[in-house]
């Protein structure tokens, strides 16, 4: 019966986090920090591609828009390309997994991203908008490590988990602005496959991640 009872109250949770993504999504000011986030993690996963395949990151860059850029030198292409938004929906269907499981893991890994962020500031931040923005997404990250016993940690990571997928799931869409600039068209003139493919690729991977995340809460 505990079991059966664990079972249902994880499913339930599931449901309610990405209610809550969806909810959060749409209002504007307190979306801001999590499409930050969502493009902190699209960007690194640039930079991380770049590093496995033999290159290295030159600078990264977010914007107060939610938008971001990573420069990289030398590595796999196609790989560092592809990874940026299919990468924000691994990272976001990690943290989401991980901070379900319990709180203490949830520190663990929460201390990870904050260890990550700093990384990042100390050695590819080029500008002071992104220096800035940075020091948002620390000190959010932090801020639950204020609170006795750390209660908020869990949830708030499992939060951001979900809205990361969620953001990486939508983020794709802005490709299709007339410029012919980004991923897409990046890929597509690497392969010759048109960019609405890779768009809906990406965008499949974020729905895939959702139905693995929700195939386990049961």
């Amino acid at each position: 019966m505990p079991e059966s009872k664990s079972r249902w109250s994880k499913k339930t949770q599931f449901w309610l986090f990405l209610l809550a993504a969806i909810i959060v999504h749409q209002i504007p000011f307190v979306s801001i920090p999590f499409k930050w986030l969502e493009s902190f993690f699209h960007e690194i996963s640039h930079g991380l591609a770049a590093l496995i395949t033999g290159g290295k990151i030159v600078s990264i860059q977010l914007f107060p828009n939610g938008a971001g850029l990573c420069t990289t030198r030398g590595g796999f292409g196609f790989l560092i390309s592809f990874m940026g938004y299919a990468g924000a929906s691994i990272w976001g269907a990690i943290i989401f997994s991980i901070a379900s499981v319990n709180k203490r893991l949830a520190l663990i890994f929460s201390s990870a991203i904050i260890i990550l962020l700093i990384t990042c500031m100390l050695f590819w931040v080029r500008d002071l908008l992104t220096a800035v923005i940075v020091v948002v997404l620390l000190a959010l990250l932090i801020l639950p490590y204020k609170f006795k016993k750390l209660h908020y940690l869990q949830p708030l990571l499992q939060l951001t988990g979900m809205m990361v997928l969620l953001n990486s799931l939508y983020s794709p869409l802005h490709l299709f602005d007339g410029r012919a600039i980004g991923d897409g068209a990046a890929l597509a003139n690497m392969t010759f496959i048109p960019e609405i493919i890779w768009v809906a690729l990406w965008m499949a991977i974020a729905v895939f991640a959702i139905f693995l995340l929700s195939k386990k809460s049961r």
